[in-house]
């Protein structure tokens, strides 16, 4: 298990074992997620939202914004 220490101004190193299984390098960023354990999860955060381009495609027919509010108010309906 890799351990890292807390200097007295908040800062760790992140071990390099943990950081090669993260992918990370220096100048990039890290989010710590709270889990419903009580306990942190540490994830990369090197991805841009530019980067999500391209990853979903696009619509074979055009979505009209009246068909989306319809839509919205159609499944809000369905909530209550």
């Amino acid at each position: 298990m890799a351990t890292a220490t807390l200097t007295s101004k908040g800062r760790i190193t992140i071990p390099a074992q943990v950081r090669a299984s993260l992918g990370i390098d220096t100048g990039d960023r890290i989010e710590f997620v709270a889990l419903d354990t009580g306990k942190f999860a540490i994830m990369a955060a090197t991805h841009s939202a530019t980067d999500l381009k391209g990853l979903i495609r696009k619509p074979t027919k055009a979505v009209s914004i009246d068909d989306m509010n319809l839509a919205i108010a159609e499944q809000g309906s369905k909530a209550s």
